[in-house]
């Protein structure tokens, strides 16, 4: 599971949700779903995000491990 700092790095630039999405291409439901952390994004829509917000991927994305 990702936890991500996308909300308070969009927050920061002055994007919306909506703005990301049609950025990389995806919805805004897609996004909002990434900052609730209901959905885990593949690496090649991680590597999206973190280049539209000019960050490296540690500085959005913190891995949470899930204890079995």
């Amino acid at each position: 599971m990702f936890k991500t700092k996308i909300k308070v790095l969009r927050a920061e630039k002055e994007i919306t949700q909506e703005e990301l999405a049609e950025a990389i291409g995806v919805s805004r439901g897609t996004i909002l779903e990434i900052e609730r952390g209901a959905f885990n994004p593949s690496l090649k829509l991680a590597f999206k995000i973190i280049n539209y917000l000019n960050k490296k991927i540690d500085d959005v994305f913190e891995f949470i491990r899930e204890d079995d």
